[in-house]
């Protein structure tokens, strides 16, 4: 990664980002920023230690928004966040990583996704930071980057967070920016998704499909009858192709299908073998994706 680093004012700042009470001085940036008159802004965060189910939310509802002027921004950080910024990149959205550290190459926090943040900068999408170079992320610098995640994005989707998750923090400071907080429901008695469902009980706008999120974000209307709430699945299908039909809400590879379904190898291939020669999906360039 070559790319060079950008220093900009605030006066350069994406107008939301500068208007925050508490917005930084300077950011440092490597990439392009999405122009905000061009894409809404969606932050998406999570536990690190994402769950199967909250991998699969994840990877539906940001690939269900494929082809809708979005961009993916999370903190590149292990867990929730690398899955929202792989998701954005399989499904062809541009996406922007906030780091607690500096950007260039020896600073990436964490270092095991270095690789990740390559493939964000090859796509075209940005990383950012307000640390200077060489800077390491510390403690303290979690938190002050999450009040840029939330200051830069439209609204805030949360995935997966227990009572006590430091994802909280970055909802409270959506809700401080007077922005809109999303979130996944989950099953009860789950510890992983408590914190989501109370916050869905306490007025958080509650999401089962990606048309959920384009409608907080404006780009979607709801009463318009043109536009269903949910794709329609064919009745004369087996559970095993309703269930690969249900997630491809995005283009997927075999393994990714093969994991986010749940089925057995034998049962997938079965069912995609059967819907292919229905024509309801196409594989393309090694990914399923449904006609």
């Amino acid at each position: 990664m070559r790319e060079e680093i950008l220093t900009l004012a605030k006066s350069r700042f994406p107008t939301l980002l500068s208007e925050i009470p508490d917005a930084p001085k300077h950011l440092f940036v490597r990439g392009t920023l999405p122009s905000p008159d061009d894409y809404k802004y969606l932050c998406v965060v999570g536990s690190r230690a994402v769950s199967p189910y909250g991998r699969r939310a994840c990877m539906s509802l940001v690939g269900g928004l494929a082809h809708q002027p979005v961009c993916i921004v999370s903190g590149l950080a292990l867990g929730t966040d690398a899955e929202a910024h792989k998701a954005a990149l399989d499904t062809g959205l541009p996406t922007v990583a906030v780091l607690p550290s500096g950007v260039d190459d020896t600073t990436i926090y964490p270092s095991s996704n270095r690789p990740l943040a390559a493939r964000i900068l090859k796509a075209g999408g940005a990383i950012v930071s307000e640390y200077e170079s060489g800077e390491k992320a510390a403690k303290w610098t979690f938190p002050a980057r999450n009040r840029i995640m939330a200051g830069l994005s439209h609204a805030t989707l949360i995935i997966e967070a227990s009572e006590k998750s430091g994802t909280l923090i970055t909802m409270r400071l959506a809700l401080d920016y007077n922005r809109d907080v999303l979130a996944v429901p989950h099953p009860i008695g789950t510890d992983g998704g408590a914190g989501c469902n109370r916050l869905i009980r306490t007025g958080a706008t509650l999401v089962r499909t990606s048309d959920d999120i384009l409608e907080a974000l404006g780009l979607k209307n709801p009463d318009d009858p043109r536009e269903p709430s949910q794709r329609e699945l064919p009745l004369d299908i087996t559970e095993h192709e309703r269930s690969v039909l249900t997630i491809l809400t995005g283009p997927l590879t075999r393994d990714e299908l093969f994991e986010l379904s749940g089925l057995s190898a034998q049962h997938a291939n079965i069912a995609l073998s059967s819907l292919s020669i229905r024509g309801l999906i196409v594989e393309r360039l090694g990914k399923i994706e449904r006609i």
